[in-house]
């Protein structure tokens, strides 16, 4: 990389950090700022935050080893994400308003008390970090790729700086920083497409040179039944997490708890044939990838095809998506610990002020030791099978449980905490001690399926046990969620705020991204991605000047 390519990366960097300071101040009014954003975000804003939350460098690592190797299958895979989203849109979104709870930690205490309650949230706890370990080291490796520096090094750095702006800028400071950074994001892919399919002459000549069964939808090692139990696991994760919840209880309305889902869904449709085709072409230019060679695939690609200034783009637009991932699960872990442990648990009358402080000294430890355990994700058998078999043992015991209890009368406190306990240990079994105990290793569809159905087929037995026995626990719901009221004065200053630092943000991405183009010597793309920018930056800034006019509160 150039030293131009540096700078660019080091720009963006030092933007997602002015975003999180500008923040800082607002968040720390009230324990509601820094946890909630207000609690009636735009629809919009947090549509765009789960989608490019959910999207991180892992993506380009993971599936997009996976498109190098096997081809659309790397497609079909994400297209379950967006099955799930339509899902999650028509039955769950909305019913996680309803609940009236911040968190799902707040609604499993309401409902079921302390101890579901702590389970879930020290369990919830311990997956992030592993999670969100995975995450970092996906984008440690893309710039350990494309730099000279070290893979700890590289993860240390860019673990910093999410740590730094998550830190102070609360839920809000990282809502506005994954819409920005889903501005970066889609115009560094937009940009490399056509650049890497002129590489190997074109359309035509790349599907002519693709190998056998490279457009199969679905292949030996991810098979049709692969694809319905990751379909299963992924309605599970995008409606159950407890990152992704905030972004449905944060909204003004169920109605628009389920536009953010509808969202999400809209672009998963659309996206992965954008994203995934840089890895499939870079399979006919350069075949000879092999293991964890083919996890740098997208960065080797962008070396290759975009001139000076502009690898700097992508590598910030794919460090910023894994930032936004990363800075969702830190911040969450934050709330869960401060709201739901400190104060909930130990300190039941503290201050909000003191609240704050502690959920700001937990980022900080917490981002910390998922760095750490990033730099041993190696040894753990890479990013893949980490990413993968992290999904499988603990996605379904944890969130499937919580999911299903939103639309069960029958379900206990000690019915959801066994059960997940009892999914954890069984799929941890399979996985770690059945290979040399009993020689069975299970395949990756198998091993899905066992993650996903066993805690949903517990359920359904303790189900029909409930029923037969007379068993009742009330449905948690309130009318608040269905309300849709209009946001009070203060959060709607929050909103036209928020909004305007992201037309601002975007604005200046946009023209630093038209400049590059001018720079660079094939950079025509670049400059009309970023004059698209601009003017898009600019009507919003307009709207919401009407906005707040009509409002008083400009």
């Amino acid at each position: 990389m150039s030293k131009l390519d540096f700078i660019v990366i080091c720009v963006f960097a030092i933007l997602m950090v002015i975003i999180g300071l500008v923040f800082t101040a607002q968040s720390s009014k009230s324990s509601k700022s820094f946890f909630e954003a207000g609690g009636s975000t735009p629809w919009w804003i947090n549509g765009l935050s789960l989608f490019i939350s959910y999207f991180s460098a892992a993506t380009f690592v993971v599936w997009g080893s996976i498109a190098y190797k096997h081809g659309l299958v790397a497609n079909t895979i994400q297209f379950t994400m967006c099955l799930s989203g339509i899902v999650t849109a028509l039955w769950i979104a909305g019913r996680w308003k309803k609940t009236g709870a911040t968190t799902a930690a707040e609604y499993l205490g309401k409902r079921y008390g302390k101890s579901a309650k702590q389970y879930f949230s020290y369990m919830v706890l311990l997956y992030s970090l592993v999670s969100t370990a995975a995450i970092l080291y996906a984008v440690g490796k893309i710039v350990y790729v494309a730099t000279p520096f070290s893979l700890e090094t590289c993860i240390i750095a860019i673990g910093i700086t999410i740590i730094v702006y998550t830190t102070g800028g609360g839920l809000w400071g990282v809502l506005v920083t994954d819409v920005v950074q889903f501005v970066i994001l889609s115009a560094a892919v937009i940009i490399i497409i056509p650049l890497s399919l002129s590489e190997v002459g074109g359309m035509t000549q790349f599907l002519q040179k693709t190998p056998d069964r490279f457009f199969d939808p679905v292949n030996d090692e991810y098979t049709f039944g692969f694809m319905c139990s990751f379909f299963i696991y992924q309605v599970v994760y995008i409606a159950g997490n407890w990152s992704y919840v905030q972004r449905y209880t944060s909204v003004s309305s169920a109605r628009n708890a389920k536009k953010v889902a509808w969202l999400f869904s809209g672009l998963y449709l659309v996206a992965p044939i954008i994203w995934m085709l840089p890895p499939m072409i870079y399979r006919v230019i350069n075949p000879g990838l092999d293991g964890a060679g083919a996890e740098g695939a997208y960065m080797m690609l962008c070396q290759k095809v975009l001139p000076a200034g502009l690898i700097g783009l992508v590598l910030s637009g794919m460090i910023a998506a894994t930032s936004s991932k990363a800075n969702t699960t830190i911040n969450t872990a934050a709330i869960i610990f401060a709201q739901d442990i400190y104060k909930g648990v130990f300190f039941k009358h503290t201050s909000d002020k003191k609240q704050i402080l502690v959920a700001r000294i937990f980022t900080i430890l917490f981002g910390a030791a998922t760095v750490f355990l990033a730099i041993l994700v190696p040894a753990a058998g890479g990013i893949v099978e980490v990413v993968l078999s992290t999904a499988a043992i603990a996605g379904g015991s944890l969130f499937g449980p919580v999911i299903f209890s939103l639309f069960s009368r029958r379900q206990t406190e000690s019915s959801l905490i066994v059960i997940s306990i009892v999914s954890v240990v069984v799929s941890l079994f399979f996985k770690a001690l059945a290979p040399s105990l009993l020689d069975i290793k299970l395949s990756r569809t198998v091993e899905t399926i066992l993650g996903v159905g066993l805690p949903l087929v517990l359920l359904a037995f303790f189900e029909l046990y409930a029923a037969i026995k007379g068993i009742k626990v009330p449905y948690f719901i309130t009318e608040a969620g269905e309300s849709g009221l209009s946001p009070d004065i203060e959060s709607a200053k929050q909103n036209i705020f928020g909004t305007r630092v992201i037309a601002w943000s975007a604005g200046f991405v946009g023209v630093g991204i038209s400049l590059l183009g001018f720079l660079a010597e094939n950079g025509s793309v670049a400059v009309v991605v970023g004059a698209g920018i601009v003017i898009i930056s600019a009507l919003i800034l307009i709207r919401q000047k009407r906005a707040a006019a009509v409002a008083g509160t400009s």
